[in-house]
């Protein structure tokens, strides 16, 4: 007996020290970069594919400790008042100590759900200031056919007349009579922002202001890089219906190669800006020129960039200046102010003027429009507009709009116009979204790698009886779209990724979805021995090119994997059905919808997915 447990102990002890061999010591001291000193309650967490597997707080001299399996690891450092640190390769090594110095920067911008009321009175100081002076310099400052307003006075908004296209939900189709799906991929992610300043003024958000694609797209997921010679790779992954246990999900996601900025082409930029009078509010130039001005400091001295205004008439503020000439191009922004009218359809056509002239052959050749979409004068209706710029955008030139304001937001408008313009659509609320827009996303706002990209799913029936694609309202193409070439579709920028969720019913579910009569003149038969449960078809085009190119996936039924990936976008489908008061949402929840996103928010490296989680629960509160 005395040998047995003796023998015992030994195999525990050896176990022990086996353990301890395979771990080692992560420790570190965090300091604030402009003062060198110790940061105390920092939260160190650690990250390993996707899941958080440890965390600790600095103590009041910076320091932290942890105790990690060998390996390679992600560590985020995340300190009120500071901005986010993140290290995506941080190797333990068994019976080790990794010592890590990290120096977290001040946050000078403040939390996207956090009005910032100081910045824009600091700015109608500034244009108060140089009113006067302004209407006399305006000429030999460079401007043509503009003169800005001598006073700036800020009017109310008394009546809202936003305007939002209505958004009639995709239902369930059967696999029989509708066996493809075909739809243009979206990455506008003015959606999402908007349904933000929503909530952060209390108010939950107009059913059709909500487009449930935009706030899936609003967020990067975890997909792999391209490897096969095309510019962007395809991942799918399924998973159970969160609202409904009998339905599956499956996530169809593409990725687009990731490049830095010396492998980006240079950028030929016509900063197109709305000075008119509905412009004058704090939430509309002040942010519009913030914005812009963040842009210019992360431009190149290859890149150029000329400005276009655009008030009761149209006129260039800046001529086309190389992208290191900052100063001169901040001091044309400054100046800028709001008064009079809206010629858009002018501003537009000089904006593409100026754009051809300084055309770059292999460049990136791209208007920025900012505006609230309040056109008055001359070209202005939707359909005016589009055709406008689907006439320019034979030039090879990309636009991109940026939408601001309240009260008189015409989202559909330009969502319209982005669309036609072979370009992308984003909202700022904020100057924490300006950075995202402008900063972390820049080029893949800004350099479009395909462009016309079109999805199409073949379902079996004999694996799936019904489908139906969540959201893609507006971006659904008729099936013999997907081989014509002179259908326009969406853009994809560098890094960027795009994501579409179908729920499913499988084919030996009891709910009967048809209600067509069977056909009397001919017969549909199914191809039983097929193990695939359905085929994805992707088309593209390269940017300078008018010939698409195929790419082929075919999906087997139950090989497809679950990740954080499809349980965070259904989170956030979810959410977007329970803000539109879906017929479709099932036994959602704001309990289900916040267990599942903070289960599966991972790293989370500039924080969107945690302030996420904040607007869910705002809107949780506002249904009380």
């Amino acid at each position: 007996m005395k040998t047995l447990i003796s023998l015992i102990g030994v195999m525990v002890l050896s176990t022990s020290m086996t353990l301890n061999l395979q771990t080692g010591i992560l420790s570190g001291l965090i300091t604030d970069s402009s003062t060198g000193n110790a940061i105390s309650n920092a939260l160190v967490e650690v990250f390993q594919s996707g899941k958080n597997i440890s965390s600790n707080s600095t103590g009041s001299n910076g320091v932290f400790s942890l105790s990690l399996n060998q390996g390679t690891y992600s560590v985020k450092v995340t300190a009120q008042g500071y901005d986010i640190f993140v290290n995506k390769k941080v190797n333990i090594t068994s019976g080790t100590t990794t010592n890590l110095k990290i120096s977290l920067k001040p946050s000078t911008i403040v939390d996207s759900l956090t009005a910032s009321d100081e910045i824009v009175v600091e700015e109608k100081k500034e244009m108060f200031a140089t009113g006067m002076a302004m209407s006399s310099r305006a000429k030999s400052e460079g401007y043509a056919n503009y003169a800005p307003p001598s006073v700036v006075s800020y009017q109310p908004q008394e009546f809202n007349t936003e305007s939002y296209d209505v958004i009639s939900e995709n239902g369930f189709k059967d696999v029989i009579n509708n066996p493809l799906s075909t739809f243009s991929i979206d990455v506008d992610k003015a959606s999402y922002s908007n349904i933000r300043r929503f909530l952060t003024q209390n108010q939950k958000p107009v059913k059709d202001a909500v487009r449930i694609e935009e706030m899936i797209n609003y967020f990067d997921y975890e997909y792999p890089q391209p490897t096969n010679g095309h510019p962007f790779s395809i991942t799918i992954e399924g998973d159970k219906c969160p609202w409904n246990e009998k339905h599956n999900l499956v996530l169809v996601g593409l990725k687009g190669e990731n490049l830095n900025d010396k492998q980006i082409p240079p950028s030929n930029l016509v900063f197109l800006l709305d000075v008119s009078g509905s412009m004058d509010e704090p939430n509309k130039l002040p942010l519009i020129k913030r914005s812009f001005k963040y842009l210019v400091e992360n431009l190149r001295s290859v890149d150029k960039v000329a400005i276009v205004v655009y008030a009761g008439a149209a006129g260039v503020v800046l001529e086309s200046t190389q992208g290191n000439m900052k100063e001169t191009i901040i001091a044309s922004i400054d100046k800028l102010q709001a008064g009079g009218s809206t010629a858009g359809g002018e501003g537009i056509n000089l904006a593409y003027s100026i754009a051809k002239q300084n055309f770059i052959k292999g460049g990136n050749n791209r208007v920025i429009l900012a505006t609230d979409g309040d056109f008055n004068i001359g070209a202005s209706s939707d359909a005016e507009m589009v055709r406008l710029i689907e006439e320019k955008r034979k030039d090879g030139i990309f636009l991109s709009v940026l939408g601001v304001g309240m009260g008189n937001y015409k989202d559909s408008k330009m969502e319209k116009i982005a669309d036609a313009g072979n370009g992308n659509y984003s909202y700022i609320d904020n100057l924490l979204e300006a950075k995202k827009v402008f900063g972390t996303e820049l080029w893949g706002t800004l350099y479009t790698i395909a462009k016309d990209v079109k999805i199409q799913i073949e379902f079996n029936p004999s694996k799936v009886k019904a489908y139906r694609l969540i959201g893609y309202e507006n971006r659904l193409l008729n099936k013999e779209d997907f081989n014509d070439d002179k259908k326009d579709a969406g853009e994809i920028g560098c890094g960027h990724t795009v994501t579409a969720l179908y729920e499913i019913i499988p084919s030996d579910s009891e709910e009967n979805i048809s209600n067509v009569d069977p056909l009397e003149y001919q017969k549909q038969s199914i191809v039983s021995e097929s193990k695939n449960m359905m085929t994805v078809k992707v088309r593209y085009k390269k940017p300078d090119e008018d010939v698409s190119k195929l790419i082929v996936e075919k999906v087997e039924t139950g090989k497809t994997k679950i990740s954080n990936n499809i349980r965070f976008a259904s989170a956030v489908a979810e959410f977007g059905m329970l803000l539109r008061e879906s017929e479709f949402k099932g036994t959602s929840s704001y309990e289900t919808v916040l267990k599942r996103a903070k289960g599966s928010a991972g790293l989370d490296e500039f924080g969107y997915r945690a302030d996420f989680i904040k607007m869910v629960e705002l809107s949780e509160m506002l249904d009380k």
